[in-house]
């Protein structure tokens, strides 16, 4: 069973659909005229201030609140053991190619949420849902629902995988390995807290994630920086060697094989969508809720979550990998930094920031590994509920939070290989359907953009 599905994951997973996520990416980027570049000060301005109008208008959580809510599901164990994988397997060069398809993806962010806003529904509760499933069947028309069907029924199983019960079983092996807290210890807390948070609805999953998830990022980033001054001098030649990788193979040396350029390319492509989730379409199935006065407002507050996941946290993770030359998973031969050339990448993270701050920097990265797998078992939960309540209705969403919880414990006691490999298969069968209903629907995102642009504050010309 583990290899059929290995063998799906790698159709599904390959160079065609790498391409399909990277140039969708690409096409909305030239469509819309680079916007993700001339308007981020401004999306960050929306995202941080408070804007009055947004209050007065019909929505369920703030735009702030709904970024920190996505940014619970992105900001995770993605962005360390993702990253380490990248480069151990892409040489630094990868760190090249994360950026590219963060940069790119920032348009696929921005016209997902966009079109979340403009197809979003209210429903039994009063409460708005929204998601791909809403813009392919009510934007692009009825007879696409099968497809509609598809990515909620594949939201919901990736929720209980990748976004849940994979990131509870990483803290239940860091809380047993850091601080010899036993599996079915560390379940037992997990299940209280994600019960006490999710039985409480949207408002209080948003509510905890726009306290947690701030925190969690600066502390994160604030070790990552420490070791970065600590290793001044090795910062330049860093990036020197991500750029120079990008485009050249590293030779082989001794026992290394050498990484060619299209491992670079592949594995920085693919640990960057993993990280920031640009093109799955799960920062639809939150954005539908803020409270905005138009959808451009918080298409563009969504799309600085991809920056801020891809081009500051992986990055931070990268620069340390580098610099303190654990990277090179030969053992030092060709950074000179000698390693156990065993460790996994989870563990390869953790070293590095030891190497520079000794057992506090271990214990850091592994403090931040629990916070960062319980943010993403948080934000998976809207976007898996989301995902359920399109296909069953509300009524049946007390099943789901079970299955969630249960998803959590289970996630803490068991081997999940086999559940790591359906979960990437659910990740795949997410991101085809939410492309091609993009791509159907760029006319929309282009008109929406020119009616912002061209009648409010911020431009006198129109940007598509």
């Amino acid at each position: 069973m583990l290899n059929i599905l290995h063998t799906i994951n790698d159709i599904l997973w390959g160079t065609p659909s790498l391409i399909l996520l990277v140039g969708t990416g690409l096409f909305l980027t030239l469509i819309l005229k680079g916007l993700q570049f001339r308007q981020l000060p401004y999306a960050f301005k929306l995202a941080f201030s408070k804007d009055k109008e947004d209050d007065s208008t019909e929505g369920d959580v703030s735009n702030f609140k709904a970024l920190m809510t996505s940014l619970a599901g992105m900001v995770g164990n993605g962005n360390i053991a993702g990253v380490a994988t990248a480069v151990t397997l892409g040489g630094p060069g990868a760190i090249f190619w994360m950026w590219i398809v963060g940069l790119v993806g920032m348009a696929t962010k921005y016209s997902e949420a966009l079109l979340a806003m403009k197809y979003r529904v209210k429903n039994a509760d009063g409460e708005y849902s929204s998601g791909p499933m809403y813009y392919i069947e009510h934007g692009i028309g009825s007879k696409w629902k099968p497809l509609a069907i598809a990515f909620a029924f594949f939201g919901a199983f990736a929720a209980l995988g990748i976004g849940n019960s994979v990131q509870s079983n990483t803290i239940a092996d860091v809380m047993q390995n850091s601080f010899s807290v036993g599996g079915l210890t560390t379940g037992i807390i997990l299940v209280i807290l994600t019960s006490l948070i999710i039985f409480g609805g949207l408002q209080r999953i948003s509510s905890v994630a726009g306290i947690f998830v701030p925190i969690m990022a600066v502390f994160y980033i604030f070790a990552a920086l420490i070791i970065l001054v600590l290793n001044y001098d090795s910062i330049l030649p860093a990036f020197d060697l991500i750029f120079t990788y990008a485009f050249h193979p590293i030779s082989a040396v001794g026992g290394f094989s050498g990484i060619v350029i299209s491992e670079a390319i592949k594995s920085g492509v693919s640990k960057g969508i993993f990280s920031n989730e640009a093109g799955l379409g799960t920062v639809a199935l939150i954005a539908g809720n803020a409270k905005t006065s138009h959808p451009v407002k918080q298409a563009l507050v969504a799309m600085i979550g991809t920056f801020i996941v891809t081009i500051i946290v992986c990055t931070m993770t990268g620069l340390v990998l580098i610099v303190t030359g654990f990277w090179d998973t030969t053992g030092g031969m060709l950074s000179g930094v000698t390693h156990d050339a065993s460790l996994d990448a989870g563990a390869l993270t953790s070293a590095a920031f030891g190497s520079s701050l000794g057992a506090i920097g271990e214990y850091m990265v592994s403090v931040s590994v629990v916070f960062f797998g319980f943010s993403t078992i948080l934000g998976w939960y809207v976007y898996g509920s989301k995902c359920f309540e399109y296909l069953f209705g509300l009524n049946y969403m007390g099943i789901y939070r079970l299955i969630y919880v249960g998803a959590t414990f289970v996630g803490t006691i068991a081997k999940l290989t086999t559940v790591w490999a359906f979960a990437d298969m659910a990740n795949a069968l997410m991101m085809i359907p939410n492309l091609i209903g993009i791509l159907l629907l760029y006319k929309v995102v282009a008109s929406e953009t020119n009616d912002y642009f061209g009648r409010f504050y911020i431009d006198t010309k129109k940007v598509v």
